[in-house]
């Protein structure tokens, strides 16, 4: 066999690549805490989070679907924990966090995942301002709370890591989501503070600014029909975002308007606005259905 001393650079890199890709995942062994875990994003990031070796602490409202999701992961020969909680109660929020504490010392990494999307125009919202109530509660208070709980243990091993699933809307600022890019921008903006502060402690953030998913969120919006990413190409993302801990992961499209809103912010009205003529709240939004919206996984917003 050659001596890796006499193999030439390009021989090398091969044997490198070849040595980190059987390597344990930086999840082998870690704790991985994912909320809006019983089903969407949340249950297939725990299903691909198990696989890579990390012991997947599951939380959601629904105890029977956490339950399925825990059994699932256990028969495949993975680790799991469910945990019911409502991320709209701070009083749970608050005993969730010391349960977790508790038994597993510190939190190694966390998915804010959990959510609710509302795609309404602000027409039909001037007597709805529970709307915006609802959005900030389980979509920034929550998320919020449970991360400043969190987050000391983390400060204190000097190991964390955050993954907020957030949405493209933040870059695009799509009509008939005021309620909800608000929110979650507040919680991207959050995010990217943390990351500042405890950046001398080795806990950082992720933004994952997520578009369309094909969860049973999107299922009140007609025109989404079909559209977006599955849930399992999502999660594999999401578990790329723990693993190599970038700031901010982003879209094409969501970049590109990004710079569109900054270099001819009237433009950029100009085609949100025909945008939003041309494409009608759906039946949901209207009150033709009486659908509230799934809360436990997030649905990124979309332009019209």
């Amino acid at each position: 066999m050659t001596s890796p001393l006499l193999q030439t650079p390009r021989a090398r890199v091969a044997r490198l690549t070849r040595a980190l890709r059987h390597a344990p995942s930086p999840l082998y062994r870690r704790t991985v805490l994912i909320t809006g875990a019983s089903s969407g994003i949340g249950e297939a990031t725990a299903y691909a989070a198990a696989r890579r070796g990390a012991h997947v602490l599951l939380a959601a409202r629904r105890a029977d679907e956490l339950e399925r999701v825990r059994h699932a992961i256990l028969e495949s020969g993975g680790r799991a924990t469910a945990y019911v909680v409502d991320l709209t109660d701070g009083e749970a929020i608050d005993a969730l966090v010391a349960q977790l504490l508790d038994e597993h010392g510190a939190v190694d990494y966390l998915v804010n995942n959990a959510g609710r999307s509302i795609r309404r125009s602000l027409e039909l919202t001037h007597d709805r301002f529970h709307d915006f109530e609802r959005m900030m509660a389980v979509n920034y208070l929550g998320p919020v709370r449970l991360t400043m709980g969190l987050l000391p243990a983390m400060r204190a091993q000097r190991f964390g890591h955050v993954v907020n699933i957030v949405t493209w809307g933040n870059q695009i600022k799509a009509p008939k989501f005021a309620a909800y890019i608000a929110a979650k921008s507040a919680l991207d903006v959050f995010g990217r503070i943390l990351g500042r502060e405890a950046f001398f402690d080795n806990v950082t953030c992720t933004n994952m600014r997520v578009a369309i998913v094909r969860t049973p969120m999107i299922g009140p919006t007609e025109a989404y029909d079909g559209r977006g990413e599955s849930a399992e190409e999502c999660a594999e993302r999401v578990v790329r975002a723990l693993e190599d801990r970038p700031i901010t992961i982003n879209g094409a499209f969501g970049s590109f308007y990004e710079v569109f809103n900054l270099v001819t912010p009237r433009l950029a009205d100009l085609v949100m606005a025909v945008a939003h003529r041309r494409v009608s709240d759906s039946a949901a939004a209207r009150g033709a259905l009486e659908r509230e919206p799934v809360e436990e996984e997030p649905a990124a917003s979309a332009a019209g």
